[in-house]
């Protein structure tokens, strides 16, 4: 395979609600675990173009253009191919036949169309599970070739001829077809059970696998209350949030890859696989507001098997831990990969996150905010949830006032963070509305007692007078994005002077065309630079439209719409040069690109009624 990497942003999505896949628009899957998200990948070489395997596709002559994009409403990716022979267009899909499917088989259908002229085409399929650190064999049984290697097994079918080649140490399967236009090509990639070979079943239903998964995500997608004016933007990242759900539990992800280095070069590369409390309550908050309802009590019944579990452990941190695998357990220990190369050289590679042992306090607001808005706009919390909320109330009373690694999770040495403080606020104060809305029991008195009290610190403490801005810690002077939370989540007015004040500050320190910094580097620990933080430019939108300042809001959310890559994904955050690094797509900037759209939209609603 030739030693380049495609760009982060030149890749599309697919996935069956267990994990996920993404396709390159070189027609490249060049990242693919299998059976779940955190599972060793098979296809990695977005990690390692030599060891990390892949499958590709691609036409036998020069490629004069790609197009990617999306079936509308959908997550079936099409990728085109335009070259002086002719044109071909590639359907990539992973079935998913209908909610809660018990007998959902996972498979990754590449279905092939001839558009115009004549044109050949290549695949090559060269499985490299558990990172690239294992070899497959390849044979010939039942009705195509049978892929196994540590413990895994695939069956690849096709409509063309298979292939069988021994290279490299490691055993590849290969095609080429012929298209006219009007012709087809089909190669399904099945993730077999026990001792099932491959079978021609893949080949023989792939109108109706294509047909039932379209008619999933149109109907799924059909639950959505959003009719606002950027509605295909922000549809496209309610399927990208759902594509990070894992149904069977409930949980949802961070973002679907590891490593993808937040600075080419640098050591700023994590594994992102895996539930944060905080990520996913956020992505709760976004899908509630436009009306799933399901996937909100799903995760809601996978936090409350947390918080049972949690109380039974004697640890420092809390009632919960900051991140979970699929499962509710703690992920592997972090360990590097030293056989890969990482993308474009940026090492190391990790899995596993060593975030799991450390005190984040802002994620007990971010989560009870998320019960509360369920409490809200859904069924209502159960009794049992109400109890789990107490416990993790009377924690807060008792431990709000920690040094933590703050909601940025920093590596470096413990401090009083702003942010921290305030989602503590926020888990109380929320906490007390739904006690008084529902008439729930509880130590009222004393929980307004302590809310009052971290009102007061973070007003007398975390305000600097010479900076005119709320800091990033108490008695600090640095800035830091997050505070613009504080309209949102009700501590503040949005017309309250020192908002407004710390808003500039913001805007003169960490703004730059729109794009926003989360912090200042210095305080974290690490080496090397980080880009602009895309959850943060959107927080940005969002306080520029409580402020009122609609026109800015509006100018600033075009403008990061123009971020995003060629199929409306982003990844977490934008570098100096506009290109998306980090991990991708990044379920975070998904939600909040939801959130500031909606209230947008609501404010200028508002403004235009007579």
């Amino acid at each position: 395979m030739p030693d380049h990497w495609p760009a982060i942003a030149n890749h599309g999505l697919i996935g069956d609600l267990r994990t996920c896949a993404l396709v390159a628009t070189d027609g490249t899957i060049d990242w693919f675990c299998s059976p779940r998200f955190d599972s060793p990948s098979v296809f990695g070489s977005i990690l390692d173009p030599d060891r990390g395997g892949s499958w590709t596709l691609t036409p036998t002559c020069e490629v004069s253009r790609t197009q990617q994009f999306y079936f509308p409403d959908t997550a079936v990716l099409i990728t085109r191919f335009l070259t002086e022979d002719g044109v071909a267009e590639v359907h990539d899909f992973m079935p998913v036949l209908g909610a809660g499917d018990p007998a959902h088989r996972q498979r990754i259908v590449r279905r092939i169309t001839g558009v115009r002229g004549k044109i050949r085409l290549r695949t090559r399929v060269d499985a490299r599970p558990d990172y690239g650190r294992r070899r497959c064999r390849a044979e010939q049984d039942g009705d195509g070739v049978l892929i196994t290697g540590d413990g895994m097994r695939l069956g690849l079918i096709g409509s063309a001829d298979l292939s069988i080649d021994d290279e490299d140490e490691n055993t590849c399967v290969s095609a080429e077809v012929e298209l006219l236009k009007g012709d087809r090509a089909l190669f399904v990639l099945e993730i077999l059970d026990g001792d099932d070979v491959p079978s021609r079943n893949g080949i023989d239903m792939s109108d109706s696998l294509f047909d039932e998964t379209t008619s999933f995500w149109r109907s799924w997608l059909s639950q959505s209350r959003y009719v606002g004016r950027w509605r295909e933007v922000v549809h496209r990242s309610a399927i990208t949030l759902k594509l990070l759900t894992h149904e069977p539990t409930g949980a949802v992800i961070a973002a679907p890859t590891t490593s993808l280095p937040e600075h080419i070069g640098g050591e700023r590369n994590w594994d992102y696989r895996y539930v944060w409390v905080r990520d996913a309550g956020f992505s709760l908050y976004a899908l509630l507001r436009l009306g799933f309802t399901a996937e909100a009590r799903a995760f809601i019944g996978w936090l409350s098997e947390r918080l049972g579990h949690e109380r039974n452990e004697n640890h420092d941190l809390g009632p919960l831990r900051v991140l979970y695998d699929i499962d509710g357990k703690q992920p592997t220990e972090e360990s590097e990969l030293d056989h890969l190369r990482g993308y474009r050289d940026s090492t190391p590679v990790r899995v596993g996150n060593a975030a799991v042992d450390q005190l984040q306090l802002d994620i007990y607001g971010e989560l009870i905010d998320s019960i509360y808005l369920f409490n809200k706009y859904g069924a209502g919390i159960s009794s049992d949830a109400w109890d789990d909320v107490v416990q993790v109330v009377e924690w807060v009373t008792e431990n709000w006032d920690r040094d933590d690694a703050g909601m940025w999770e920093v590596r470096g040495e413990t401090k009083a963070y702003t942010t921290s403080r305030l989602f503590c606020w926020v888990s109380l104060e929320r906490t007390i509305r739904v006690a008084r809305q529902r008439g729930l029991p509880g130590d009222l008195a004393a929980w307004c007692r302590t809310r009052d009290e971290i009102y007061e610190r973070i007003m007398s403490r975390c305000w600097n007078d010479d900076l005119q801005a709320f800091t990033q810690t108490e008695d600090g002077t640095d800035l830091d994005a997050g505070v613009l939370l504080m309209p949102m989540v009700k501590f503040l007015s949005p017309a309250d002077p020192k908002f407004l004040s710390t808003l500039e500050a913001v805007e003169k320190e960490l703004v730059i065309d729109s794009l926003v910094f989360r912090y200042s580097l210095e305080s974290d620990g690490l080496d090397g630079e980080e880009g602009t933080f895309s959850l943060c430019s959107f927080w940005y939108v969002e306080a520029l439209t409580r402020a009122d300042r609609l026109e800015d809001a509006q100018l600033a959310l075009e403008k990061m719409f123009t971020y995003a890559n060629h199929v409306g994904l982003y990844a977490e955050q934008v570098s100096a040069t506009g290109d998306q690094v980090g991990n991708f797509p990044q379920a975070f900037t998904h939600f909040a690109l939801i959130s500031a759209a909606i209230n947008l939209d609501r404010a200028l609603d508002k403004k235009e009624r007579p």
